[in-house]
């Protein structure tokens, strides 16, 4: 069978984007900001040269340190923020080395290294503003986003049933135990019905990152907490961090699903493993929706966590009503949204997904990689499920 162009599209990035990604990352700003036209002194272009080579070669051998087999913290954070600097950079790079020269251009100001030179302190303001927002963005506790879900299968009596999701909250080199703890705090003021983490909870095993995810035993709803693993989990042995979050006090639902029962009507809560999960060698590990979906009664409505937006293809072939997932992080940092897009169907948000289902994808509650977090910003989520058809009066929350 011949692949499909997302397909094909994803296996040339795959290819392709670790090879050339540091060098062309680096070196564009390198000619933007330092050989653009702007007759810069000889020491300003070898200092420039020397950032520029020293970066090249540094980044991505931190970041094997740090996220390769030896695992170590230090390298990791140089590594992922040297990472997130230059991508902000280039970013910028590019779009005000073409959009503002032409537009000084056309306004006639100044010469050509006058213009040069302005285009170098406004790529260097901006990206120095950016990141300095992006880095209280990701560092802060998310704000809450509540989003009203109807679903036509949900009994009267669960109208009003309040899911709290977090996801992606990537416990990792920057010691982030009491940002946990606030996280937690916060989910908890929510008073929800059911808490969902969709996974990727950490970078690094289940012992290594303990005091970052221990506040997760705090949390509390009547109808459980429930628990999917994702695709880093499958990076940093998995079946520790089940057994982990089985310690914690989480249900994880690894292909099965529970039945919660409010108001005298049932919802069915279903997870499976991540896609990854299949190719990482750990026996039962794999997403297989008919094992999560064994013995449900078809009259039931269906929740689904699955940590990948792109299983919902999966979900809505098997009738699921609502299938919640993280992963994309929103992009995270503005404009690798489109690069997310390659690989996944929705990268933020509520959408539709044939006649029933329908896939909230989270911007995710941390980080992962570069500390920073721009117009993609974190979130807590509050889903409010709602039954179809009833009226404002007859809401029970």
């Amino acid at each position: 069978m011949k692949a499909g162009p997302r397909a094909g599209g994803l296996r040339l990035v795959r290819r392709v984007f670790p090879l050339a990604a540091p060098v062309i990352l680096w070196l564009v700003p390198w000619w933007v900001l330092v050989f653009g036209g702007q007759d810069w002194p000889v020491w300003v272009k070898a200092g420039g040269s020397v950032l520029a080579v020293l970066g090249l070669a540094g980044m991505p051998y931190a970041m094997i340190r740090g996220h390769g087999p030896r695992q170590e913290d230090a390298a990791a954070i140089v590594g992922d923020t040297l990472l997130g600097v230059v991508w902000v950079v280039f970013t910028w790079s590019v779009l005000l080395g073409i959009l503002l020269r032409v537009a000084l251009v056309l306004g006639d100001v100044g010469n050509g290294v006058q213009r040069a030179r302005i285009v170098v302190y406004t790529v260097l303001a901006v990206s120095a503003l950016l990141l300095s927002w992006g880095l209280w963005e990701a560092r802060r506790v998310p704000r809450v986003r509540q989003v009203d879900i109807e679903l036509e299968r949900l009994g009267a009596g669960l109208d009003g049933t309040r899911v709290a999701v977090i996801t992606d909250t990537h416990y990792g080199p920057l010691d982030r135990a009491r940002w946990s703890a606030k996280v937690c705090s916060a989910v908890n003021s929510l008073n929800p019905d059911l808490i969902c983490h969709v996974g990727d909870i950490a970078d690094g095993t289940a012992d290594r990152r303990r005091a970052q995810a221990e506040p997760l035993g705090s949390l509390h709803a009547p109808l459980g907490r429930v628990y999917v693993t994702g695709n880093h989990e499958y990076y940093s042995q998995a079946q520790g961090w089940v057994d982990r979050m089985t310690e914690l006090g989480w249900h994880a639902l690894r292909n099965r699903h529970l039945v919660a029962e409010r108001g005298g009507d049932l919802l069915v809560v279903a997870g499976v493993d991540d896609v990854t999960a299949e190719h990482s060698g750990l026996p039962g590990h794999r997403a297989h929706i008919e094992g999560a979906l064994e013995g449900v009664d078809q009259d039931l409505p269906v929740l689904l966590l699955a940590h990948q937006p792109k299983f919902v293809e999966q979900a809505a072939a098997a009738g699921v009503d609502l299938q919640i997932s993280g992963h994309t992080h929103g992009g995270q940092m503005w404009p690798f949204h489109h690069l997310v897009r390659i690989d996944q169907p929705v990268v933020a948000g509520l959408s539709r997904h044939g006649r029933r289902t329908q896939l909230y994808t989270s911007r995710g509650t941390g980080f992962w990689g570069p500390p920073f977090r721009i117009f993609a910003p974190s979130e807590i989520t509050l889903l409010v499920l709602r039954a179809a058809g009833r009226t404002a009066e007859e809401r029970t929350v």
